[in-house]
């Protein structure tokens, strides 16, 4: 079965072709952070007119790349919440019309079940069940992964996102957009211990976590030592950052595995590349014998080819739209678009 995936919840607008929900055929991905960079993060606006510039010339490139007819598509899988509403509004729309045009089905994609996804295209040999850890600029969260559409979820952030806190923290540090890309690389410099951060353990849920406790203390310590003329050593402080952020993920994450009974690992979003999590994730795994699943970094980011492969097992699940299908910008992981 061959999927033309369709993502555009942010500042990425992607159309891929998988087939079986497991083979890349082609991804394409129109980035816009150039665009965006002048302005320090995403200018919804700009990115809802960016994705319809670009959604219907990467569609033709997609076909074109896997050496396919529009004949040849058996279905269209498209996110449809969470996101920027505009952008995730242009993705819906375009994605409505093909299935219409083509006389295909239409499948609705939660965008975190995409990036869960994602591992299966890195991982043949992965299947449900597992604990996935899920990390991208808006959502973090452990998620039991029972079954490819049956999902629950055993702790999330209270507050910020961790990725959220990456960006903005490195912003106040005047990093380029996207932050968090240019934080991690100032962190592997540094040295970690010159700054004292709290970690945080919020609610009566174990597995909760807090951020933005962690991101005020990070921006506070950046402007009271500018009011006093001190020097920041900024690479330090990336580090002492970064740990603070693995060190609130990293131990839920194996406290929900040993909660399980698992012994798979996922780790999903955008936030997942970052190198300090990576390695403490991979170190922890390892002292609990449980096996790690994180894609490459070209499948953390937002990309289509997720899409694609998490829209065939919502179709084998009859998770089908017609086209009173709209977009959301917030959604539960846990709810089905029908």
């Amino acid at each position: 079965m061959i999927v033309l995936a369709v993502e555009s919840s942010c500042d990425e607008t992607a159309v891929a072709l998988v087939e079986d929900g497991r083979r890349v055929l082609t991804d394409c991905i129109s980035s816009q952070v150039d665009l965006h960079r002048i302005y320090g993060g995403v200018v919804p606006e700009i990115a809802s007119r960016k994705h319809i510039e670009a959604i219907y010339g990467l569609a033709d490139q997609a076909l074109r790349e896997a050496g396919l007819t529009r004949g040849q598509i058996d279905a269209v899988a498209v996110t449809y919440a969470p996101g920027l509403i505009g952008a995730v509004l242009v993705g819906v729309n375009f994605a409505k019309a093909a299935a219409l045009s083509l006389g295909v089905p239409l499948i609705p994609v939660h965008h975190i079940r995409g990036h869960i996804a994602a591992n299966y295209l890195a991982y043949p040999e992965l299947e449900p069940p597992f604990l996935c850890l899920v990390v991208s600029g808006g959502h973090t969260m452990l998620v039991d992964v029972a079954d490819y559409t049956k999902m629950k979820i055993l702790g999330t952030t209270l507050d910020d996102a961790a990725g959220e806190c990456f960006d903005k923290v490195a912003r106040v540090l005047d990093m380029p957009y996207p932050g968090g890309a240019a934080l991690d690389r100032r962190a592997q410099a540094g040295r970690e211990g010159r700054y004292p951060l709290p970690r945080a353990r919020a609610g009566a849920n174990p597995l909760d976590m807090s951020f933005s406790g962690l991101k005020t203390a990070a921006i506070n310590l950046i402007h009271n030592a500018r009011q006093k003329g001190e020097e920041i050593v900024v690479e330090d402080l990336c580090a002492d950052f970064s740990a603070a952020v693995s060190d609130t993920l990293v131990p839920r994450a194996m406290e929900a595995l040993k909660g399980t009974g698992y012994k798979k690992l996922a780790v999903a979003g955008g936030v997942a590349a970052n190198s300090r999590i990576r390695r403490d994730i991979l170190a922890a795994a390892e002292q609990a014998g449980a096996a790690v699943y994180m894609p490459p970094l070209k499948l953390c980011g937002d990309n289509g080819a997720m899409i694609g492969a998490q829209g065939y097992y919502e179709y084998l699940a009859g998770h089908v739209a017609d086209m009173s299908l709209n977009a959301y910008a917030t959604k539960s992981i846990l709810g089905e678009a029908l």
